[in-house]
């Protein structure tokens, strides 16, 4: 399984666009290899240079169809649900660093089955039903600095 965005490059810089310097919104991502024995995905956005314990999570994602091929940018896919990010909001939280350079992995899982958790969940939780269902997981990696 592979996840890729058009708008920057593994390891390369997330643009402007998409963090809190920009409009603030999701990019859009592009699936690829979902395995055929997958009954739905999860994507979350972690940040493991925040200065809190634990990093941040800024964004949660599960039970998207196994055949969306595209997330498009500022959305979330018909279907899918979000879960609570470290800011305590159900949403995306654009990159905003304060200092430094910050990496922002995508992680992308296949479940053979859904996640039976309401919209609002805890990434704690979201993550143990992963652990339950996962088959595979790809990762994109995108950097940020602000000026």
């Amino acid at each position: 399984m592979i996840i890729t965005s058009p708008v920057f490059e593994n390891d390369g810089m997330i643009p402007k666009k998409y963090t809190c310097d920009g409009e603030g919104i999701n990019p859009e991502f592009q699936i690829q290899n979902i395995p055929g024995e997958a009954k739905s995905l999860a994507l979350i956005m972690y940040d493991p240079d925040a200065p809190m314990a634990g990093g941040f999570t800024h964004w949660v994602v599960w039970n998207i169809d196994p055949k969306t091929m595209i997330i498009k940018e500022e959305s979330i896919p018909s279907g899918s649900s979000q879960g609570e990010n470290s800011a305590g909001t159900i949403a995306y939280i654009a990159p905003c660093p304060h200092q430094g350079m910050h990496h922002y992995f995508f992680y992308l899982y296949a479940l053979n089955d859904v996640i039976n958790l309401p919209s609002g969940a805890l990434v704690v939780n979201v993550k143990e039903e992963i652990e339950k269902y996962l088959i595979t997981k790809a990762e994109l990696m995108g950097r940020y600095q602000r000026e």
